[in-house]
């Protein structure tokens, strides 16, 4: 065996890897398709030396790829952030050979956007925070639909909306025949909506019951089960974070410095984030500046300086978030 230190990149796909090997001068010992299988990947690399670092993208099936990889091998695997790599990417053309290649010289001068390898459990709660997700978008797209068939017939009535009053009403209210069919089955759809949406619920506090970190985010202020799940789900680990200001941004709560010259503003928040989780967060903003005696006088602060509405709640919710890295880094590391 080859003790030359190499660094790998590898460009995954479904059926198959590109597998680039790359000494530390930059010198590509090896270029070449192998098949979707760690240990061909593993056979392959170790012809060329020894393995200081791999590199792939981050993307659907390559967690479980990386982690069956360094099981077999014990490598150090990163995966990176594919849309920082494709800012690297120099070329305009797009192959595999040459992802590969990017990965591994990315790897080799340590400059791969790693993204956290999350472990399986915390994977699986995604999966179902997601999915809970799913069909709560679903439920309020047929709501949607539902007013909108209303607003059409121009058919209002009193009692407060989505209340039982109102779905009896809906059930009984007078509408041409297809558009009384279609209501039904928009009705119909809602109430196994409303009972998927349960059961998922009460799947995740099963699966949360004994979770430590979902635990002590249900005892602070503000924090109900379905923000406490998301911010297990999609975080996962505090302490893997520097500071609570890395945490905010990578929360989507950081605005965006479109400074130049003697121009010196804001842009808004940033894009790249998880929206879902941002979503829950400012949610968990406007309960805080309302009920949370400590986040009231921020927010009462910051309206007399004659910030609007929609801004002092982000900025409740940054404020909020780092000081919680602050709290859950200590009881995690704990």
């Amino acid at each position: 065996m080859c003790s030359i230190a190499v660094f790998v990149g590898l460009d995954y796909h479904k059926e198959s890897v590109q597998v680039c090997v790359m000494d530390g001068d930059g010198k590509v010992l090896g270029n070449r398709v192998c098949a979707n299988d760690p240990q061909a990947v593993a056979v392959y690399v170790a012809r060329h030396g020894r393995v200081r670092g791999v590199a792939l993208e981050s993307c659907e099936g390559t967690a479980d790829f990386a982690e069956r990889l360094i099981a077999l091998t014990g490598w150090s695997v990163d995966l990176s952030h594919p849309g920082y790599v494709h800012r690297l990417r120099q070329n305009p053309d797009k192959t595999d050979y040459s992802d590969a290649r990017l990965m591994a010289d990315l790897e080799r001068v340590g400059y791969v956007p790693r993204v956290w390898l999350a472990p399986p459990r915390i994977r699986e709660l995604r999966r179902l925070v997601r999915y809970r997700r799913q069909l709560v978008n679903e439920r309020r797209n047929v709501k949607l639909r539902i007013r909108a068939l209303l607003r059409e017939h121009r058919r209002t009535y009193a009692a407060p909306r989505w209340g039982k009053a109102w779905y009896h009403w809906m059930r009984r209210v007078d509408l041409a025949e297809q558009s009384r069919w279609i209501l039904d089955r928009h009705l119909d759809r809602l109430e196994q909506l409303n009972g998927d949406v349960q059961v998922v619920e009460r799947r995740l506090e099963e699966v949360t019951k004994n979770d430590a970190v979902v635990q002590r985010l249900l005892v602070l202020p503000g924090v109900g089960p379905v923000t406490a799940w998301v911010l297990c789900a999609e975080v996962g680990r505090f302490d893997r974070f520097h500071s609570g200001k890395q945490l905010a941004r990578f929360c989507g709560l950081t605005p965006r410095n479109a400074s130049s010259g003697l121009r010196q503003v804001d842009a808004g928040l940033i894009r790249a984030c998880n929206h879902d989780l941002r979503s829950v967060l400012i949610e968990a903003g406007h309960r805080l500046k309302r009920y949370d005696p400590r986040w009231s006088a921020l927010a009462q602060r910051l309206r007399q300086a004659g910030k609007p509405g929609s801004v002092i709640v982000v900025a409740v919710a940054n404020r909020w978030m780092r000081w919680l890295y602050h709290e859950m880094k200590t009881s995690q590391a704990a």
